[in-house]
This record gives structure tokens, sequence and C-alpha cells, in this order.
């Protein structure tokens, strides 16, 4: 059976997407389900957050430039059922190298073809960069499924209309027209505060079926564990933050992967 590609994406910085996208595949590797990381953003968040050396030459810019084949590119995470295609300083540069190729929206999808076909993964989870442009723009040709991460501010809901603007324009344009927008997780949740709590109303009333019943809190944990190069269950395991990140991926399994379910 192919593996299910996931973009975790928002065009905004700093709300927890690549924290998002390592605990969530750490946890669902930890189910049993093979799952691999691929890393598109220029800063390499992803990669260092799990402990690894970002090096030249050793990420994704050449496959997702040429349209080869990303298997030589997968690296072991050392953690079980783990793997990433890591991102290196130069893919800041394939957004102009891009622009000018023909077909440059399927690119990630051309090189990720052999990966969600051929080697027993189950699932792909895709870290977007920061924008729209045309790396984000590949991951989301790539993806089957978009999970948005929200921060619980107003401002916040108008990027959301923005980017379930671009999944419905990818599907009518052909691009991707089997992209949907799987899912949408609120982050840096605050219990204590009426903002959180209206926001999160905000998003149930026009998403009803796409928001996660699961909420992440804002904790220090949560921000010091990459500095450690671990996971939040490897560093806080029984932590608020290790909690959260458990019951969100039990959702998204239950969501996407419910057939692939290891008991």
């Amino acid at each position: 059976m192919p593996a299910t590609t996931i973009a975790i994406a928002n065009q905004k910085g700093g709300v927890g997407k690549t924290t998002t996208t390592v605990n969530l595949a750490d946890a669902l590797a930890s189910f049993g389900l093979p799952t691999l990381i691929v890393d598109m953003d220029p800063q390499a968040n992803a990669t260092s957050c799990l402990g690894l050396e970002k090096k030249a030459g050793a990420g994704i810019y050449e496959p997702l430039l040429s349209g080869g084949d990303l298997a030589d590119r997968v690296i072991s995470t050392r953690r079980k059922n783990l793997w990433i295609v890591p991102s290196e300083l130069d893919l800041a540069a394939a957004e102009l190298e891009l622009s000018g190729q023909p077909n440059y929206l399927i690119k990630l999808r051309s090189s990720l073809n052999g990966l969600t076909q051929n080697y027993g993964l189950a699932a792909i989870l895709i870290d977007c960069p920061p924008t729209l442009g045309l790396l984000s723009m590949n991951s989301l040709c790539a993806a089957d499924y978009l999970i948005v991460t929200l921060q619980s501010e107003y401002l916040a809901l108008e990027g959301l209309g923005q980017i379930a603007g671009v999944v419905a324009q990818l599907r009518e344009s052909g691009a991707n027209p089997g992209l949907k927008l799987g899912g949408i997780v609120m982050t840096m949740y605050d219990n204590r505060t009426r903002l959180s709590y209206e926001v999160w109303q905000e998003v149930n009333q026009h998403y009803p079926n796409e928001i996660f019943r699961t909420a992440i809190p804002r904790t220090v944990r949560l921000s010091e564990a990459p500095s450690f190069g671990q996971t939040i269950f490897e560093y806080d395991p029984n932590g608020q933050g290790s909690k959260a990140y458990s019951a969100f991926a039990k959702e998204v399994q239950s969501r996407f992967f419910e057939q692939d379910r290891v008991e």
C-alpha cells in the first residue's frame, strides 16, 4: 500500500510547525508505522531537532531540482521506524532555480514517487518552510493531505483562510486534484486565557470536521527539547507536551492510518 503523504504547513513562522512534524512523526513511528520526514525548510530545523547535522550536498536540494529519486538521501534518525530526508542551506536557492524549470510544481512529487510506492513506508510527513513560495507549493503538490498548525490568536485565522484557498486552487488547477485539507491543530494553546478559547471556537465553527480535538499547549519543555536534539517524548516523556502530542498522534492515526494500526 502506498505511503500516505502529509504536508505540515503554515505561512507564518514560529507556530509550532516543525515541533509538530517531528513529534508527530516520532509518535507515529512508536505506534509501529514506518515514517519518513522530508525537511523542506532551508533552515533545516527538523533535521537539527532530531540531533542530526546539516551537511552540504547530502540533503534534498539536488534531487528536488532534477526530479531524481530521493532514496539515497534517506538517513536514519537512530529511532525505530523513523527516517528523514534532511534539508540543507543550499535549498534556499531552489525557489529561484525551480521557477525556470518545466513542471516546477511537481518536482518533489516526482522525487518522492519511488519512496511512496516501494519502500514499505506508511507515512511521509513534509515539514514546509514558513512561506507559500515554490518549496511549499511543491510540498502541497506532493501531499495527499495538509495539516495546518494554527497558533491560538486572531491574526492566525486570516492566514488559515489564505492557505485553505491555496489548497482549493491547487485542486482546481489540476496541479494536485487529490489534495485535501486534512486537519487543523491548535498550537501554543493556553487554556487559562479567553482568547485561546475564542479562537478555538471560531475555528471549530468554520472547520468542524477538520479541527483536531487535541490542542498542543504552550510549554517551556517543548521549546527546550530541540536544543538537545530530542523529541518531546525523549526529553520530557511524562510532561504536558508529550501527553498532548501522543493524543494528537492517535487522532492522526485514526483519521489517516486506521487500516495500518499496529496493536
